[in-house]
């Protein structure tokens, strides 16, 4: 008797269960087996797919509706179990390839990302059977997989760098490949690096923006300065008109890795340019060949320009500390630093007469902010004598009228 009531029991919990949500076996089970399947079954309740509405079977297939785990994980059901490294990008793919599948959820979604993974450095080496390379999950993650616009996700902007940190940062993983594993320290330390990890710079440029994401691949010499010109493109269109351009290609130098490096990347100043310590130019440039002299000038011309900003600055900020009205001198003084910074771009020419063109625009404006400089601290001190002679007048005044007040009290007696 006490069986028979407990068996309908049970019956009633279940049927209460089925009516209120969708019979899942798969989470029913897993939640209860052990930490780590439920650990996994709680991972998928924030997981992307989950939000749109995926189960369980919808990549490993099966059938959650039956309680029976042979029936429900039987091939005959469509069960295809846990994928193995071999097969996850097929196995991803089955969908995202799939475009109308994907329109059902996000009409906007790409679905080339299987078709440039087998473009990548890592397809092809997982093609040939290394197990070792990256593939789908490696970056993702497996349950609870976030969409890249979440700060939690692996592949979120900011997060990207420490994501490819995870292999390439790992000497015995990286064991085999030639290539070396300090690109991430390397990173942290330039100015992309900075701005990205420490500002949060979103703009600022991570591993797959110069190596790509789902196509990686190490970009070739001829591919470095277009990368780089895709957030530089002055610089990069300048480059490509200069006498570099050609003997680069020849020698095998990768344009602007050639000078900036490429992982270690740091905040370029004026001491690169020139015949100085610590000038790039002197690598290959010998002292009196034409190289050398075209560098001596450009870093003349741009030292020219910088002293008569300077000049210009010391003398607005005088006169604005002194209560002079300097708004359209401080306006001009921005337009020199412009032409400050567009000189220093021009240099990637590696032209003199076209970096001395710019300079003699900026110096120009400059001699004009400098006039401004000059007359506004000449009215101050003729605003000043005006009004140090009115207080001699004034003064004058009131001691006449102190002698007149005592000469007029003197006769009267008082």
């Amino acid at each position: 008797m006490n069986r028979l009531i407990m068996s309908v029991l049970i019956l009633l919990c279940s049927a209460g269960s089925t009516l209120g949500e969708k019979k899942d076996t798969c989470v029913d089970c897993h939640q209860t087996l052990n930490k780590s399947h439920a650990a996994t079954v709680k991972g998928m309740e924030q997981d992307v797919h989950a939000r749109y509405g995926l189960s369980c079977a919808d990549c490993h297939g099966g059938d959650p509706t039956d309680e029976d785990m042979m029936v429900s994980m039987d091939p005959r059901r469509g069960y295809l179990g846990v994928p193995t490294g071999e097969q996850i990008p097929e196995f991803c793919g089955r969908c995202h390839a799939d475009a109308a599948y994907i329109r059902r959820f996000k009409p906007r979604q790409r679905v080339d990302q299987l078709e440039l993974y087998w473009t990548s450095v890592h397809g092809q080496r997982h093609r040939k059977g290394d197990r070792k390379v990256a593939q789908c999950v490696s970056c993702h993650g497996v349950h609870g997989i976030l969409p890249g616009s979440d700060p939690r996700s692996p592949v979120y902007p900011a997060n990207i760098p420490r994501t490819c940190a995870r292999c390439h940062s790992d000497a015995g993983l990286m064991a085999g490949y030639g290539i070396p594993t300090n690109q991430f320290d390397k990173y942290q330390g330039s100015v992309h690096g900075r701005a990205l990890l420490e500002r949060g710079v979103r703009g600022a440029p991570a591993c797959h923006d110069c190596h790509g994401n789902h196509g990686a691949a190490p970009p070739g010499v001829r591919s470095v300065s277009n990368i780089c010109g895709q957030c530089h493109p002055a610089n990069r269109e300048l480059l490509g008109q200069s006498p570099h351009e050609k003997p680069f290609e020849e020698m095998g130098l990768a344009g602007c890795k050639t000078c900036h490096r490429h992982h270690d990347i740091q905040h370029p100043t004026d001491s690169l340019l020139g015949t100085e310590k610590g000038s790039v130019c002197i690598s290959c440039h010998k002292s009196g060949s034409g190289g050398y002299r075209a560098a001596v000038d450009m870093r003349g011309a741009i030292e020219g320009l910088k002293a008569k900003r300077d000049a210009a600055e010391r003398l607005i900020v005088r006169a604005e500390q002194a209560g002079m009205e300097m708004s359209q001198a401080k306006f001009d003084l921005n337009e020199v630093g412009n032409f400050l910074t567009r000189a220093r771009t021009s240099v990637h020419a590696f032209s003199p007469p076209k970096t001395e063109e710019v300079v003699k625009q900026g110096e120009a404006l400059a001699d004009t902010t400098i006039q401004k400089g000059e007359h506004a601290l000449a009215e101050l001190q003729a605003r000043r004598r005006g009004f140090a002679g009115f207080l001699v007048i004034l003064l004058a005044a009131g001691v006449g009228l102190f002698l007149k007040i005592k000469d007029v009290d003197r006769r009267e007696g008082v």
